[in-house]
């Protein structure tokens, strides 16, 4: 079923993406500060006089590492993102952004104060939203494309940063978060402003209607098979011309290089024979009963923790709770269900559905938090690095 959500993702900060172009300098990352103004607002970082967010310190989470984090003070991504920044900003109310210059998703208006509806024009415009997003340069956001101990360059001062588009930065960041760095296999974190353009919000894809049909797979959408190759999709789909990045997990661990650009998206839903359990999309029952669940996460904190929510949406464990190595469900079976390059974890943020399957993930969560409140959600030393 196609459904809309007003708000449902955060958008990029300097706290969970790579790095504003403002700030990708010798004098930024020897200050440690990134606190850029609004273009709007010259000469007031992060929009302080105008009420709009402060530059403050990050406060990162210094408790010891649980035993299967051997690895402390090896890896980059580890207080993110203390090793290249201290100091970033913090948005008041609705503003976001990583110098606050922007409404939070689900909100415009001067004060970022008026809500955000959906008009059937918006529908049409998405997949051109996307199209525009995969073809366009990010104008905020470069990456980096060395570790730390190289990002000054050869010469100590050229610092290792490259451009990227606005959705291959997005699929580049589920990529950096899930390559093995010190860390072993992980799974992504997600989230990002990918069409930059504040007045659209993110539609969702509601994936938990059963049967073995992807209802959102059509040429005006997110792209039908083809009728040459099951495996492909129909070149009446803007999506058939995308080319996948990334394809190598291996990259950025061995070369530190910007991913290439090889395939295209293969997807086959409902395809695998060989797991008949993947070829059926969750039902509506599955997400009710997810919602049941109240404890938030549950020792070890991993992919095997029962009666967790956070492992019961990410669909390691049966919609009622309790872990099951064999079973596939809701996210997971939602991934899987697609066969293709949407079911590999590195791979899969190349499918633009990534995008609505984990709007509606997203969704889930925020119904859940609706109903358990936050304080329902534990810290401990031992939490592990999963996403939901």
């Amino acid at each position: 079923m196609w459904l809309y959500c007003v708000s449902v993702l955060v958008c990029a900060v300097v706290v969970s993406a790579q790095f504003p172009r403002e700030c990708a300098t010798p004098e930024g990352l020897r200050s440690g500060q990134c606190c850029p103004a609004p273009p709007a607002l010259p000469g007031d970082p992060c929009g302080f006089v105008a009420g709009r967010g402060q530059c403050v310190s990050i406060t990162a989470d210094v408790r010891p590492h649980g035993p299967q984090y051997p690895h402390d003070g090896r890896d980059d991504r580890e207080r993110w993102p203390v090793r290249f920044f201290n100091r970033t900003c913090q948005c008041n109310g609705n503003y976001s952004g990583y110098n606050c210059a922007r409404c939070r998703h689900g909100w415009s208006g001067a004060n970022c104060d008026q809500r955000v509806s959906l008009s059937t024009d918006e529908k049409r415009a998405f997949v051109n939203a996307l199209e525009q997003a995969k073809r366009t340069t990010h104008p905020d956001l470069v990456i980096a494309t060395r570790h730390y101990s190289d990002i000054f360059g050869p010469d100590g001062n050229t610092v290792e940063f490259e451009n990227i588009t606005i959705y291959n930065y997005f699929v580049w960041s589920h990529y950096y978060s899930v390559s093995k760095t010190f860390l072993g296999a992980g799974q992504a974190s997600f989230g990002g402003d990918m069409l930059l353009d504040p007045s659209f919000a993110l539609p969702y894809w509601n994936f938990a209607i059963g049967g073995n049909t992807c209802d959102i797979c059509t040429d005006d959408l997110m792209g039908a098979r083809s009728s040459f190759d099951m495996n492909s999709l129909s070149p009446n789909s803007v999506f058939s011309q995308w080319r996948v990045i990334c394809e190598s997990v291996e990259d950025y661990d061995t070369l530190g290089t910007i991913c290439n650009k090889t395939s295209p998206i293969r997807r086959n839903p409902a395809g695998n024979v060989n797991r008949p359990m993947v070829q059926r999309l969750p039902e509506p029952q599955d997400v009710a009963d997810c919602l049941q669940v109240n404890t938030f996460d549950t020792p070890p904190f991993y992919s095997t923790s029962s009666e967790s929510f956070r492992n019961t949406v990410e669909g390691y464990s049966a919609p009622q709770g309790n872990y099951d190595p064999i079973v596939r469900s809701l996210h997971n079976l939602a991934h899987l269900f697609l066969n293709g390059t949407g079911g590999q974890t590195h791979l899969s943020p190349n499918d633009p559905i990534f995008v609505l399957l984990h709007t509606f993930t997203d969704a889930i969560f925020d119904e859940w938090l609706r109903r358990h409140g936050s304080g329902a959600i534990a810290t401990n030393s031992d939490f592990h690095l999963l996403h939901v």
